[in-house]
């Protein structure tokens, strides 16, 4: 009798997570618009780590920001996507040095998740479909500025710096990190409607069990990689259609990375630090 009540709360759990799942699936399926006969195939993700297809945007970017380096970039109007999502985790991995890296990276001054407005409050809506199931969203990163791609870049051209390739990329040899499209000199992150994150318990905070950790660059963090366990492949799927169907597209190497269909600045990169209060990026909630 003990064993069987100490499983019990796994079970429930697991039986709400697939019945979530199964809603949103059904939900996503028939929002979707039909393909005419003979269309041809969407297109594939893009192959380098981050680097999204560009996306249409607004055709007024929005005034010149002088404040921001280039004082010919629109202004990205980034705010703290916590103030609009109730109940966000926030685990900005760069900000420290639990990343594949090992060390903080450049350009991230505050553990603070930054997003376009319109990333952000779709993230929200997420998280209200979510709630529901007594579950909730756990951001790892969001913008990330230039700088900070540049130092990807560094660090994967030094043979030498490996301190993290027993947990992050055990199978890949770090030389290879370019070819297999792991690290790219471009990140759609830098536009500020991408954000990686995972699923948690609202009640405990608790990481669901995703199958593999974040930033594996192995074919395990693939969405739909096999040898996956059910509840893990059920966990990936859920989170998969509660962004889709708040507008966001998935990417085919990672199941943590999504990106706004429709972002504000599809072919903008920017290249302010991530920090607090900064009047020249962040746009006040309201």
């Amino acid at each position: 009798m003990p064993r069987t009540c100490a499983a019990a709360p796994l079970r429930a759990a697991a039986r709400r997570t697939v019945i979530a799942a199964a809603l949103l699936v059904t939900a996503a399926c028939a929002s979707a618009p039909e393909a005419p006969e003979g269309a041809p195939p969407p297109a594939a993700a893009a192959s380098a780590r981050h680097a999204d297809p560009p996306n249409p945007g607004p055709p007024n970017p929005g005034p010149p920001n002088p404040g921001l380096p280039n004082p010919g970039l629109p202004n990205p109007g980034l705010i703290d996507a916590a103030s609009l999502v109730p109940g966000l985790v926030v685990d900005m991995r760069y900000a420290g040095a639990a990343n594949f890296v090992g060390r903080p990276i450049a350009g991230y001054d505050a553990p603070v998740c930054l997003l376009t407005r319109a990333a952000a409050s779709a993230l929200a809506r997420v998280q209200q479909t979510l709630a529901p199931f007594g579950l909730g969203l756990k951001v790892f990163d969001c913008y990330r500025p230039q700088r900070a791609v540049a130092d990807f870049v560094r660090w994967a051209r030094d043979p030498t710096d490996q301190i993290r390739k027993g947990e992050h990329y055990p199978n890949v040899d770090k030389s290879a990190l370019f070819a297999l499209g792991y690290i790219a000199e471009r990140s759609g992150h830098s536009r500020g409607a991408t954000v990686d994150l995972t699923l948690v318990d609202l009640a405990s905070a608790a990481e669901l069990d995703m199958g593999s950790g974040y930033d594996v660059f192995d074919p395990i963090s693939w969405p739909a990689a096999p040898g996956l366990a059910g509840p893990q492949r059920a966990h990936r799927l859920l989170l998969r259609s509660a962004m889709q169907s708040a507008g966001f597209r998935p990417y085919d190497k990672e199941w943590w990375h999504f990106t706004l269909v429709g972002e504000p600045f599809p072919d903008t990169y920017f290249d302010v630090p991530v920090s607090v209060g900064s009047p020249a990026l962040l746009d006040a909630p309201h």
